[in-house]
């Protein structure tokens, strides 16, 4: 007795460190990371008088070494508080495409406002729209830049200073590029044309054209420049920061805390990819000219103000007198949608540009995994609908297998009362008692570990399935029906206030919902068709599984949840006919009662 009860305060405890687990480090803490953010900002504010004063050329772009890429603006200072007056301070050409809308900063010609119109911070209708890409006068300063890399001969080229013109005052859409120029008193003329797509493509030709006496070489350079990074980044799930596919190296990721730790890394150059950085739902990657050999690299800078940046720098570009020269390069920035990422690296022969969605070491399940339930969701117009038919197919696909298994556990049944005279004969000597078992199961042909395997199948399906859901963007805010209405976050509802009847916000380690009790009311059944384990210890952890996996289970998406509560209730009914078939008797309403029953004193 005194050993179970050690047994019982372990598991007791056990509950309560996972609980507290996932309420620090598993479930995200948004609020708490928007929190530090705004203090943050609220102190360098504070700060930014004292830093324009004892330095001037704080905020400004570095000058670069020749044949460098210049740096971004660093220093301490956050010159904007509120985001449109940070758009205001420079003037902007207008993007309006069915999917974004935003501008273009005149200085740099830089992409530094953007919108995803079809994407909100939550499910609430009234929400924000996703804003990806800010000015770098805000603490969340994001943007994509071209520019050029010069010397004395060539004067002054663009970059980020750069202050260019546009005629008239158009809008880039689909249907309307727009043409910007700057010209340089060494007799250089920049054409640049922004043209975009219907989804989230930009394709930015710069031509220079050189009216000197003298040939020209000068440097086109790309960089993806960030100031801040997600409130909750980089889980063991996905990979969230710099990435890219270049050279012979393939793909590279860099967390940000790992380019934190190595400031730069530099990989050999290479003549077509992509580079940049990557969110868990959103992404803005260059594809640079495959005109040219270029130099990636991956960097963070701490000088003054942290900055993350992903940038290329071409060879040489040499422009003869009277003549011109055109490179061009492609900017991804928008939400990683599975159709439209493969579109863009089948039609555009952007090398592996599918590896910017992070489908992890198992993409050989999880992929199929994504099509299976993408191509269910077409024919029944909802994603909880598609991963319950979803459930059905892959049952039906391990049915010969798992039916193997159930047949072998009833065959187990039937040879119980056998395995318990064994174990009652041999109790002074487990290892005669092993013996005889073994020489039970060879005598009747039992697998022990065939029970295994439809629990061991799961295990592949279920990760591919979590993975699908946490990284689609397809999957975010999906809706199911009543009050799940976003299959790729928890449960929203609890038990600890009544389901919502009392007023009161919860801890996230209490809000063990609706579906979260379903699934582990259908473990508990299942695990409850299966006779008792004599053995103490067996027999607890049989009783108390479902309970620790219903804490367990509780934070992960609802729509992986759904599908462990209708698989288990599937493996239930399958189960239960194997061993019909099998004239195995089914203890699961013997089990129950026997769980209710009241136990004999040992004095009785």
């Amino acid at each position: 007795m005194e050993n179970n009860r050690n047994f019982f305060i372990t598991i007791a405890l056990s509950v309560l460190i996972l609980a507290v687990w996932q309420y620090f480090y598993v479930l995200p803490r948004s609020e708490q990371q928007r929190e530090a953010a705004r203090i943050e900002q609220q102190r360098v504010e504070e700060q930014k008088k004292a830093a324009d004063a004892a330095n001037p050329g704080a905020g400004t772009a570095t000058p670069a070494a020749p044949g460098a890429i210049p740096n971004a603006p660093g220093g301490n200072a956050i010159a904007a508080v509120d985001r449109n007056q940070a758009l205001a301070a420079s003037k902007r050409v207008k993007i309006d495409t069915p999917s974004l809308e935003g501008s273009i900063n005149l200085t740099g010609a830089r992409l530094d406002d953007l919108k995803l119109k079809h994407y909100t911070e939550t499910v609430d209708k009234n929400s924000p729209e996703i804003e990806l890409l800010n000015p770098q006068t805000l603490a969340t300063g994001y943007f994509a830049e071209i520019g050029f890399v010069g010397n004395d001969k060539t004067g002054a080229v663009p970059d980020s200073d750069t202050v260019w013109s546009v005629d008239g005052n158009p809008t880039l859409s689909p249907s309307t590029p727009v043409t910007l120029t700057y010209t340089n008193d060494k007799g250089l003329t920049f054409k640049r044309t922004f043209s975009v797509d219907n989804d989230y493509m930009f394709t930015v030709s710069d031509t220079v054209q050189n009216s000197g006496s003298s040939a020209v070489s000068l440097f086109n350079y790309g960089r993806v420049t960030r100031y801040d990074k997600p409130a909750v980044a980089s889980t063991y799930v996905l990979h969230e920061g710099l990435i890219g596919v270049t050279g012979t190296e393939g793909l590279a990721e860099y967390k940000y805390a790992k380019i934190e730790s190595e400031k730069q890394v530099t990989p050999g150059k290479s003549t077509d990819g992509w580079l940049g950085i990557t969110d868990k739902y959103w992404a803005v990657t260059l594809v640079p000219t495959e005109k040219q050999p270029f130099q990636p690299r991956y960097a963070f800078f701490d000088d003054g103000r942290h900055r993350y940046q992903s940038d290329f720098l071409t060879d040489a570009i040499n422009v003869d007198a009277g003549q011109s020269a055109t490179v061009e390069t492609e900017i991804f920035a928008g939400a990683k949608e599975v159709a439209k990422i493969n579109a863009y690296e089948t039609d555009r022969h952007i090398r592996q540009f599918n590896l910017v969605i992070d489908w992890g070491y198992f993409y050989f399940i999880t992929k199929p995994m994504f099509w299976l339930i993408d191509t269910l969701y077409k024919f029944f117009g909802n994603f909880g609908l598609a991963i319950l038919a979803t459930t059905v197919i892959v049952k039906a696909i391990f049915f010969p297998l798992a039916n193997k298994s159930y047949a072998s556990m009833a065959n187990m049944k039937k040879v119980q009362p056998k395995m318990l005279e064994i174990r009652e004969k041999y109790a002074d000597d487990k290892m005669k008692q092993q013996q005889a078992m073994m020489e039970l199961y060879k005598t009747e042909k039992i697998n022990p570990l065939a029970g295994c395997w439809p629990v061991a199948l799961q295990i592949p399906v279920f990760f591919s399935l979590y993975k699908v859901l946490y990284i689609t963007i397809e999957m975010r805010h999906a809706p199911f029906f009543g009050w799940i209405q976003d299959l790729a976050a928890p449960d929203p509802t609890s038990i600890f206030n009544l389901f919502g009847l009392v007023p009161v916000t919860l801890p996230h380690m209490l809000m063990i919902g609706v579906w979260p009790l379903i699934m582990g009311v259908t473990m508990f059944l299942q695990m409850r068709m299966n006779p008792t384990p004599p053995d103490p210890t067996q027999a607890a952890i049989f009783t108390w599984m479902p309970v620790i996996f219903t804490f367990m289970m509780a934070g992960f998406p609802a729509g992986l949840v759904i599908y462990w509560a209708w698989n288990n209730t599937l493996s239930i009914l399958q189960q239960g006919v194997i061993m019909k078939r099998q004239g195995a008797k089914i203890e699961l309403w013997d089990n129950l009662v026997a769980l209710f029953r009241k136990k004999p004193s040992p004095a009785e």
